[in-house]
């Protein structure tokens, strides 16, 4: 008769609610997992099946009872490792978001906003566009893939521990903030210096011509230049932005390595 004693299925129980817990954060937060047009039980169920896959070839996990005090701890760290692995791949998309609304904002369509669900407010329509875009792009490049392989090697270069993650990984997470301004405005450059020198032409032509009406002549001159612009830049986008996810799965192991215990980091 197959007998099963609780420390068997404590392990057992840890070795699937670790990754899963892991997986989960990562879902909750990545992009496209965490579009709301994906259902939370399509993500749990996802997340259920990859965790399941990948138990053969898990690390082993700690001797802690998943039921445990000590194992709700471990399992709420996880959910928060997985999140901070999908939010450093969201900061591409917010650094497109922003490039976006400095386009829009400098082609007069600052106006030109509707309620985004996912974003929970209005967002700009050019923003948008750029985010769609960077979507399919990410989907075509198999991003989502890469996303879930760099959540399994971070087993590896960041395992299950009893050990609390070092604070100074969470600040490496809020420095990184600051790429998507850079970022954005890289992106942006190409499209805000051609409708400048428009902006600049148009204040030349008003000062020539004062009796020129400005309001009914530079909309619609800096509207199309900035769509033949947007168009040119649009041809070359794809390499920009495979550019941009692989830096942040390069930036994915580097904060991984920044939030690994120091004995873990040693080993």
């Amino acid at each position: 008769m197959l007998s099963v004693t609780a420390a068997q299925l404590d392990a057992w129980l840890a070795a699937l609610m670790f990754p899963l817990a892991r997986l989960l954060g990562l879902f909750s937060a990545a992009p496209v997992f965490s579009n709301r047009g994906v259902s939370v039980r399509v993500r749990l169920a996802i997340a259920l099946g990859v965790a399941i896959a990948l138990l053969p070839v898990m690390p082993p996990m700690p001797a802690i009872p998943p039921g445990s005090g000590v194992g709700l701890v471990v399992f709420v760290q996880q959910i928060f490792i997985g999140i901070a692995i999908g939010f450093m791949m969201r900061l591409v998309f917010a650094a497109i978001d922003l490039a976006g609304a400095l386009i829009g904002m400098q082609m007069g369509l600052s106006f030109a906003v509707f309620f985004d669900p996912d974003a929970g407010g209005q967002t700009a329509v050019l923003s948008d566009f750029l985010g769609l875009v960077t979507t399919l792009l990410f989907l075509t490049v198999n991003g989502h893939l890469l996303l879930i392989d760099v959540t399994v090697k971070s087993f590896e270069w960041l395992p299950v521990d009893l050990e609390p993650v070092r604070a100074l990984g969470w600040g490496y997470i809020a420095r990184a903030g600051a790429t998507v301004f850079a970022s954005g405005l890289l992106l942006s450059l190409p499209v805000v210096a051609v409708l400048l020198v428009a902006n600049i032409a148009l204040g030349v032509l008003t000062r020539a011509a004062p009796q020129l009406n400005l309001f009914a002549v530079g909309f619609p001159i800096t509207l199309t230049a900035g769509f033949i612009s947007l168009l040119l830049i649009l041809t070359s986008f794809a390499p920009v932005l495979q550019n941009l996810f692989e830096r942040g799965i390069d930036t994915i192991s580097l904060m991984l390595e920044a939030l690994a215990p120091l004995a873990a980091s040693a080993r």
